[in-house]
């Protein structure tokens, strides 16, 4: 079938619409197929995606909203202050994980190919992986004292990583002479190589079948159409301004809270999320550049849709974000991100509570609200290094009518959990405990779901700890009448004795023997106890987590 008019019936829009959703999920398939790493084969840290000729976001497979949200202002700030569009070439793989050239955080490479026809580019395809390891002063590159992003790991600013379907050896020997897992980086690496090849290929069979002007024409016309959906649902909204605030912990370096503030403006069929009430940006590694906290509005905004929208970069023009420079939420250079996340997450947070005022009963109460990032370093008798990086969750936050889900992925990552047995058969580590934490959910008429508790025994001569934690000090919140969520803890247990650690820890030295717990959060609560049945009670008092 081939089409030559501008004008794209429904059907045949809504067939491209899915079409292009599919090639996304193709590449996904393809990187969990090949990648080396557990934290992309077993996590599924990693996110997928194609975008239009110029680069905005037009279909995405189910991975990560941290990511998916943000690759396409990477991708745009790429293209506008770095590698203009003209320069890219067919076969061309441009990659970067720089956060201030349009990065995440620098174990997120982002790597673009662009898509052509004819000698036209029709579109570009996308993904992003969390590397093991991009080098730095810990392991995972997760510095948690870092105060500089010198110290974070090898910065790649945006180039050629293959130039016309010729990789470049040199770039990849720099690579791999900067990380402690170079192996891993390869494999992982080229299953985004591979992953590329596939989303071309399924564009380039999609352009052979509907014409590669109709799929131009289907790109342009979906993000105006979820555009539409999106000032449709924002009108909705009653008009008003609601604000929320919401803390972190610390920034690993200064003890002192870091405000988090958010107040949205509904006007018509268009949005302002105003930042400006947020705290300074942070001397330790919790900064989070303008992209990754625009991702948190974007989910935040999009999770209260009240009908199916089809999520690409159309749904982002109705809502404008204000950001002062030199804000946590908008750091200039070269402020450390490596736990960017935690102000995504709290972020997220804040916003729900805002967006709760507008529209009572959509928005949950506070998830867990932290990426719990614990990495392990093992160190052989022979010196051999190992790296682990474990990203846990906790619980999430109870709805108006019915209880949070326990140990569950939620909010701005999407996360597995990483089966024991590889663990133990990658890295001389051993998992001594593991389950859910009982009490940890906030009380309610619906109670917050459980958090978990895991342990790693370090079975190595030696060891360096790296955590970066959150929710120690500031529990989730509960809604109407909920309590909060029970807060984090973290334990180093040596010879029998629990010794309790901060949220931020960084390359503490471990020996063979010592245990490091985790205890995550737990969601926060919805409504006054007093209100919860007595069939849930007794089923909480029986299964002991109340």
């Amino acid at each position: 079938m081939t089409t030559t008019s501008s004008a794209i019936d429904p059907v045949t829009l809504e067939v491209l619409r899915n079409a292009l959703t599919a090639a996304a999920a193709e590449m996904d398939v393809t990187v969990w197929r090949t990648s080396r790493s557990t934290i992309v084969r077993e996590m599924l840290d990693y996110s997928t995606a194609v975008f239009d000729r110029d680069g905005f976001n037009v279909a995405q497979a189910a991975r990560i909203p941290q990511h998916l949200n943000s690759m396409g202002a990477g991708l745009r700030t790429i293209v506008t202050d770095y590698l203009p569009l003209d320069q890219w070439a067919e076969g061309d793989v441009i990659v970067t994980n720089d956060p201030y050239c349009g990065g995440q955080h620098i174990p997120d490479l982002l790597a673009f190919r662009p898509v052509f026809v004819d000698g036209r580019r029709i579109a570009i395809v996308g993904t992003l992986c969390h590397h093991l390891d991009m080098g730095g002063m810990a392991a995972g590159s997760y510095a948690a004292t870092a105060t500089e992003i010198f110290q974070e790991g090898l910065r790649i600013p945006p180039l050629k990583l293959v130039s016309k379907g010729v990789l470049n050896a040199d770039i990849m020997a720099m690579m791999r002479q900067n990380v402690r897992r170079p192996e891993i980086l390869d494999g992982d690496l080229q299953a985004q190589l591979a992953s590329l090849s596939v989303g071309e290929a399924g564009l380039k069979a999609l352009a052979a079948r509907f014409g590669a002007d109709v799929l131009v024409e289907a790109c342009r016309m979906l993000l105006d159409g979820s555009e539409r959906a999106v000032r449709a649902m924002i009108g909705r909204i009653p008009d008003g301004r609601y604000s929320f605030e919401d803390f972190l912990d610390d920034d690993g370096i200064v003890p002192d809270p870091i405000r988090i503030h958010a107040t949205i403006e509904v006007s018509g069929d268009e949005m302002v999320i105003d930042l400006s009430g947020c705290g300074p940006q942070a001397a330790g590694p919790v900064n989070a550049t303008l992209a990754s906290s625009a991702s948190a509005i974007y989910y935040a905004v999009l999770s209260v849709a009240d009908q199916p929208i089809a999520v690409n970069a159309g749904c982002y023009r109705p809502v404008s974000v204000i950001a002062p420079d030199g804000l946590i939420v908008n750091p200039r250079h070269p402020a450390p991100v490596a736990n960017r996340i935690a102000v995504s997450h709290r972020l997220a947070t804040t916003l729900f509570g805002a967006l709760h005022q507008a529209v009572p009963g959509r928005v949950p109460a506070a998830y867990y609200g932290v990426s719990y990032v614990c990495s392990f370093q093992t160190i052989g008798a022979g010196g051999e290094r190992g790296v682990l990086v474990e990203i846990e969750v906790g619980g999430s936050g109870a709805y108006d009518d019915q209880d949070g889900v326990s140990a569950w992925a939620f909010g701005m990552h999407n996360n597995a959990s990483i089966p024991v047995e590889m663990i133990e058969a990658d890295v001389p580590l051993t998992i001594t405990g593991y389950g859910l934490l009982d009490g940890s959910g906030g009380a309610g008429r619906q109670r917050g779901g459980l958090g978990l508790f895991r342990e790693w025994r370090v079975d190595s001569p030696e060891a360096l700890f790296t955590a970066n934690l959150e929710r120690f000090k500031f529990r989730p919140y509960g809604l109407e009448g909920g309590e909060p969520g029970r807060e984090g803890r973290l334990y180093l247990i040596r010879d029998g004795e629990w010794r309790p650690l901060p949220s931020k820890v960084n390359n503490l030295a471990l020996v063979q023997g010592d245990v490091i717990r985790l205890e995550t959060s737990g969601g926060g609560g919805y409504g006054p106890l007093a209100e919860r049945g007595g069939a849930d009670l007794e089923n909480d008092r029986i299964c002991h987590y109340a």
